[in-house]
């Protein structure tokens, strides 16, 4: 589908696209993502419909923009929150010629790396709603939509939103970027992994990491740890604290929400033997899923 095309072709005729090769329709959600009771019940709306003033973006693009919403594609979330710490491979995903102010026809587009070619998927507008609330990324703003867009292009990608729920951090690093992805085992780490992450965050990496157990589950341990979970890394620092340097990290969950409580968390007294000029430029005491 070509995107310049097919929106001239609506704004010639005054129509807002609907996309036919991904319906406003229970085959683009899947079959089994939901009881059928609730598939039966979801209804499809347009940004325009929901807000009086949509945006595609909002004072730029941030991993603060994003709320996880009922589908578990926290490793696409996780992926994608590491992108928007950079911007220029952002701008190859996201594309600036489009929004809702100019030329608006219900018609946007995204670029995703597949199999050696970066690909063009076009979208409408039409999102899921389940009893009035967002089936897919929920935007912290309101009235700014470029996460639950690039979502759905990312379903239409992968053929259905049902196959987002559940998958890996690092094809979808890889999706976003066309890059080469490398893991490490926390189980048996290398012996500089700490140079590694602060190496790889210099040279504008991006970083995820996660945690084993069931997806599906969801189950936060008392440290606030989600089991089955992908988070993005935000951050690799090393610190000057009591005699020596101390190696620490800013993990950061697509939930929006749900913090890590041990060492070096928000409340944590580790940083009251910080110097304060450190302690300034790093901590943000908030309740925004990120997290040292």
């Amino acid at each position: 589908q070509d995107f310049r095309d097919l929106r001239a072709l609506c704004l010639s005729q005054g129509l807002l696209f609907e996309d036919a090769t991904f319906p406003a329709h229970i085959s683009s959600i899947g079959p089994t993502l939901l009881p059928e009771e609730k598939l039966r019940r979801i209804q499809w709306k347009r940004p325009t419909e929901l807000q009086r003033n949509p945006h595609l973006i909002m004072d730029g693009v941030s991993r603060f923009d994003i709320m996880q919403g009922e589908i578990g594609d926290c490793w696409m979330l996780a992926a994608l929150g590491s992108l928007t710490l950079r911007k220029q491979f952002l701008e190859n995903v996201l594309p600036k010629d489009q929004g809702f102010q100019d030329d608006y026809a219900g018609i946007f587009h995204f670029r995703f790396w597949q199999y050696g070619e970066w690909v063009d998927v076009v979208i409408d507008d039409r999102l899921p709603f389940l009893n009035g609330r967002y089936l897919s990324v929920h935007p912290r703003t309101s009235n700014e939509f470029w996460p639950s867009l690039l979502e759905k292009a990312y379903a239409k990608l992968r053929g259905s939103y049902q196959n987002l729920n559940g998958g890996y951090l690092s094809d979808a690093l890889v999706d976003l970027t066309g890059g080469v992805q490398v893991q490490f085992s926390l189980k048996d780490p290398p012996p500089d992994l700490e140079e590694i992450l602060k190496a790889a965050d210099k040279s504008r990496c991006l970083m995820g990491c996660s945690t084993s157990g069931q997806s599906r589950r969801n189950i936060e341990l008392r440290n606030g740890i989600v089991q089955g979970h992908a988070y993005t890394i935000t951050g690799a620092v090393k610190i000057p604290y009591k005699n020596g340097w101390k190696h620490i990290i800013r993990i950061w969950n697509p939930w929006g929400h749900g913090e890590w409580k041990g060492p070096w968390s928000d409340d944590s007294p580790q940083w009251d033997r910080v110097e304060p000029e450190y302690r300034e430029a790093l901590l943000r005491n908030k309740d925004d899923g990120e997290f040292w």
